[in-house]
C-alpha cells in the first residue's frame, strides 16, 4: 500500500491494550523512540509500569524504559488521534473489546463519539479469530501478523530475544477489500515510526494469508509447552502442522508458504542468547502455563483447525488431542513440561514417531 505519511502534528498515539510480551515490547520500544504511547495493563504489572516503567532484557543489555501506563480504560482520555492496539491473548479479547468499545472520544468541545465508531482497532494477536471478534465492536479493524520473540513472566519486565530489531508485523485492513485512503495514510505512518523504533512493519494488500501461515506455525506451541525440556518433538510438531495444512487446503483457505514467510523475515528478528536467560521454551502457551494464568490460547490455534475441519464434516484428530491436553494441563494446574516426546506422540497417535528416540 502507498500513501503519504501523516504530518508530525497528526501523528497518532498508540494505546496498547495488554502490556504482556508483545504489547510490553511494542509499547516500550515506541516509548524509547518518543512515539506517543500508552500501555494498559492489570494488577501488579500495571502498578510497576506506573511507578517504575518497564525493563527490557535483551541480547545487548538491559534497558529500563519510562512509559505512560494505565490500569483501565477510564484512565485514558481518548481523542481522534488514538489507535487502539489489542495485544491480549485471544481468549481475553472479548472482555477487552467490551471494555473499550463504548469509551468516549473527546474533541476540543467535548465528547464527539465513541471508540468503536471513531477509532482504528489493531488486533496484534495469534490465530485468526481476533479480527472477526473485533468487527462486532469496531468499524475500522486492522489485522496484524505478529513475529516477535519475547517473554513476559515478571511484573514490569519483558525478555526480548532479538535486538535491536525486536519484531516484524504484517498489517492490513480487515477485510482487505474495504481499505480507504485514511487507512493507507495510517499504515504509512505506522510503517515509518514503528520500523524506526525496531518493530518492522510491512503494510500488505491482505494480511489474512500471512495470519494463516502464522497459525500453522503456532500449532506447535502446545507441543513446546507440554514437552519436557530437551525433548525432540520435531516429528510431533511436523505431524500436527501437516494435518493443519491439509485442513486449510481442503477448505480452500489460502496461506503464505513457509518458504515465503522465512524469506520475508530475513531482515526481521533474529533470536540471540540473553545473559541470565536460559530457557529454550518460551512461546505464548508455555508462558501461560508458567504463569498459571488459568487459560491458554490453544483453542484458538489448534482449535481453529478443528473448527474448520468440523465445518466441512471432517476431523483433525491430532490437533483436537493436543488442544485437549492443553486444557487438561490448565484445569489441573500443571506447569509446562511433563511429557516426553514419546508420550506426546502416543497421546496424539502420531504413528510416524520412532519410539527408539525415547
Amino acid at each position: 500500500m502507498e500513501g503519504a505519511a501523516m504530518s508530525p502534528h497528526d501523528q497518532p498515539r498508540y494505546v496498547i491494550v495488554g502490556a504482556g510480551a508483545i504489547g510490553g515490547t511494542v509499547g516500550a520500544m515506541l516509548a524509547r523512540a518518543n512515539v506517543p504511547t500508552v500501555l494498559v495493563a492489570r494488577g501488579r504489572h500495571a502498578e510497576v509500569l506506573s511507578s517504575s516503567g518497564i525493563t527490557l532484557r535483551t541480547p545487548d543489555g538491559t534497558f529500563p524504559t519510562a512509559v505512560t501506563a494505565a490500569a483501565r480504560p477510564e484512565d485514558v482520555r481518548l481523542t481522534d488521534r488514538d489507535v487502539l492496539v489489542f495485544t491480549t491473548k485471544t481468549q481475553q479479547l472479548d472482555a477487552a473489546l467490551q471494555q473499550w468499545v463504548d469509551q468516549p472520544v473527546h474533541g476540543p468541545d467535548g465528547v464527539v463519539g465513541f471508540a468503536g465508531e471513531r477509532l482504528p482497532a489493531m488486533t496484534a494477536l495469534n490465530g485468526v479469530a481476533a479480527e472477526g471478534k473485533a468487527l462486532r465492536y469496531f468499524r475500522r479493524v486492522f489485522g496484524v501478523c505478529v513475529w516477535l520473540p519475547a517473554v513476559h513472566l515478571e511484573p514490569g519486565e519483558v525478555v526480548v530475544r532479538s535486538w535491536p530489531v525486536a519484531g516484524q508485523f504484517h498489517v492490513s485492513r480487515w477485510p482487505a477489500s474495504i481499505g480507504t485512503h485514511d487507512d493507507t495514510a495510517l499504515l504509512a505512518s505506522m510503517t515509518e515510526t514503528w520500523s524506526a523504533a525496531g518493530i518492522l512493519v510491512r503494510a500488505v494488500d491482505d494480511v489474512a494469508p500471512w495470519k494463516y501461515n502464522k497459525l500453522l506455525s503456532n500449532l506447535g506451541n502446545a507441543v513446546g509447552a507440554l514437552a519436557a525440556d530437551g525433548a525432540d518433538t520435531s516429528e510431533v510438531v511436523a505431524a500436527v502442522r501437516r494435518e493443519g495444512e491439509n485442513v486449510l487446503r481442503q477448505t480452500g483457505i489460502h496461506f503464505i508458504s513457509f518458504e515465503t514467510s522465512k524469506a520475508a523475515r530475513s531482515d526481521g528478528p533474529t533470536i540471540r542468547p540473553i545473559p541470565g536467560w536460559n530457557s529454550a521454551a518460551s512461546n505464548s502457551t508455555w508462558q501461560s502455563l508458567s504463569r498459571n494464568t488459568g487459560n491458554v490460547e490453544t483453542d484458538f490455534l489448534n482449535g481453529e483447525i478443528v473448527r474448520l475441519a468440523h465445518l466441512h464434516a471432517s476431523a483433525a484428530p491430532l490437533n483436537a488431542a493436543l488442544a485437549r491436553a492443553a486444557r487438561t494441563a490448565v484445569r489441573d494446574g500443571h506447569g509446562p513440561g511433563g511429557y516426553s516426546a514419546t508420550q506426546l506422540a502416543e497421546l496424539l497417535g502420531v504413528n510416524a514417531f520412532h519410539t527408539a528416540q525415547e
